[in-house]
């Protein structure tokens, strides 16, 4: 398979649609999930444990205990770079703000010599992208301050669709990270600090999503966007 894409989850038993990844591998031959459960208090684990039951590019990672967000997609993209041997690794909200249907489309950019496809929610004329407006400010503000602290042109850091080639994973997924939630920012870092402002510029792509909703029910706050200066602050400490 091309691609395996890592969903991490954490209590997401009765929101998780289970039949449109099931319906996904069906179409996509070349496309596989891998489900990491981050020590979920609810039913989650069992509802997976059914889910990859029914098709074999249906995988299940089971993280013990609770490690948070950012924890739980490090070791499931390490874990699907390491045994699966897939040219591009992913991560993927669970939720499905983002729609399975960029990722084709987030592959064949990838396949143009890119090593991470990042997505990216540009409401404009002719794209389905709709976000609550509060989040939608906060999230500019945020960006455009994470865009100067990285001094890299970057317009969306925190979009839960990104992907990457095997061997970037392999590089800038081992060491834990020092952010609970800001890790998107931090991988970036990571990257330019191994491979220079130049080449993160030429080869990282910001890819313009069609369709992007917010979801209730996220983990995320909006308060938690007040957290996000000490965060930063780690990361320009860490990488500089």
């Amino acid at each position: 398979m091309k691609t395996i894409v890592v969903v991490p989850c954490y209590n997401e038993s009765k929101r998780l649609r289970q039949e449109a990844f099931l319906e996904y591998v069906e179409r996509h031959d070349d496309v596989a999930f891998l489900f990491a459960n981050d020590g979920s208090r609810d039913n989650t684990l069992e509802v997976l444990q059914a889910l990859t039951a029914r098709h074999e590019r249906l995988l299940l990672l089971d993280i013990q205990p609770n490690g948070g967000k950012a924890e739980a997609v490090r070791k499931g993209m390490l874990h699907a770079a390491k045994q699966y041997g897939s040219e591009y690794v992913a991560f993927w909200d669970a939720d499905l703000a983002t729609p399975l249907d960029e990722i084709e489309p987030m592959v064949q950019w990838a396949e143009r010599g890119y090593d991470a496809v990042m997505g990216l929610r540009l409401m404009r004329l002719g794209a389905k992208v709709r976000r609550k407006p509060m989040r939608h400010y906060l999230g500019r503000c945020f960006a455009t301050v994470a865009s100067l602290m990285l001094d890299l042109p970057v317009y969306d850091t925190q979009c839960g669709a990104k992907l990457f080639r095997r061997e970037v994973v392999e590089a800038i997924f081992t060491e834990p990270f020092v952010t609970r939630w800001l890790f998107d920012v931090e991988l970036l870092a990571r990257y330019k600090k191994l491979h220079g402002a130049v080449r993160a510029t030429e080869k990282i792509y910001e890819f313009p999503l069609y369709q992007w909703q917010d979801v209730d029910g996220s983990q995320l706050k909006s308060r938690d966007f007040f957290k996000a200066p000490v965060e930063l602050v780690k990361i320009k400490r860490r990488y500089r």
